[in-house]
């Protein structure tokens, strides 16, 4: 028997816990099958600030979040044992210690048989996180929702940013380079070969452009074909989506993905090995009436209802 959401029936939507979707906190339930932890910090951005407010921010903005996912046909609550584990205390001062802290957390909640959905935070935390289940998994596939390549190798000569999460994975062995992606890609470079070294650190390209030519049942078909066959890891930067859906924000990109193609893109991964997710980059400060969270949340509730569904 799971512990779900507080009854929106019986306790006002803005009222209640501030846990993810009004859950219960892990110290709450005596299992869970996925642990929803909150990565504040944003030392790794090379523009706008805020990031380290999102985890709040995307808590706030699900308080509307309903049991049922009629778009998947599951009721995600009731299928699995969904809590809340709180924030890491991640230094915003040492990005190194930083990285450790949060491999180590992440580590010690999948070690207890949870999957971790973290929620960002910059995206400079997608390599401890990487770093923390290729421990438990091996190489993983890298499915990358992002405007941005994030493969570049530094900034200032600093080598972990929110830029260059990709590289140092791929460089260290973390990601499986024959079956990783990234979806969403847009905006210019520094360089033509940028995408070079990119395709050389092992990953394949979905462009924003390719959803208005090829649509997005064919993009999910590519997704679907590139990551068969082992564990998969979901990047959700939320500048995927256009400004439009997503201003709150550090680096917008004008072209990008609709919320709704992103929402069905996600469901597309019912059937694969996901075992690890992030959804980061919210940037409260530069949001307006919750868009930016929002979208957030209902990324989260998605992947949350593929890992029912794959469960059943």
């Amino acid at each position: 028997m799971t512990i779900g959401p507080v009854d929106g029936q019986q306790v006002p939507r803005f009222a209640g816990p501030p846990t993810f979707a009004r859950l219960p906190r892990l110290g709450e339930v005596s299992r869970a099958d996925v642990a929803i932890v909150g990565l504040p910090f944003d030392a790794g951005v090379s523009y706008r600030p805020g990031a380290r407010f999102g985890p709040a921010h995307i808590r706030a903005s699900s308080r509307l979040l309903r049991p049922y996912n009629p778009a998947v046909g599951v009721s995600p609550f009731a299928a699995l044992q969904v809590a809340d584990a709180g924030d890491l205390a991640l230094n915003p001062f040492d990005i190194p210690e930083a990285l450790s802290t949060c491999r180590a957390g992440i580590l010690e909640l999948a070690q207890d048989g949870a999957t971790v959905v973290g929620l960002g935070g910059d995206h400079t935390l997608a390599l401890p996180a990487l770093r923390a289940l290729a421990a438990l998994h091996g190489p993983l596939a890298v499915l990358h929702f992002d405007a941005h390549l994030d493969t570049w190798d530094t900034y200032f000569g600093a080598p972990y940013t929110h830029g260059t999460p990709f590289r140092r994975a791929s460089e260290e062995g973390l990601i499986d380079q024959e079956r990783s992606m990234h979806v969403g890609i847009r905006g210019p470079l520094y360089s033509s070969s940028d995408l070079d070294d990119d395709a050389r650190l092992g990953f394949a390209v979905i462009r924003a452009d390719d959803y208005e030519t090829d649509g997005v049942a064919r993009a999910v078909e590519r997704m679907r074909r590139r990551l068969a066959g082992g564990p998969v890891y979901v990047s959700v930067d939320i500048d995927v989506l256009d400004p439009a859906a997503a201003p709150g924000t550090g680096t917008p990109e004008a072209g990008g993905l609709t919320s709704r193609e992103l929402l069905h893109s996600l469901r597309g991964l019912q059937g694969l090995d996901v075992v690890g997710i992030d959804v980061v980059e919210v940037s409260p400060a530069y949001d307006h009436a919750e868009i930016t969270g929002i979208a957030a949340a209902h990324v989260v509730y998605d992947l949350l209802a593929v890992l029912a569904a794959n469960r059943g």
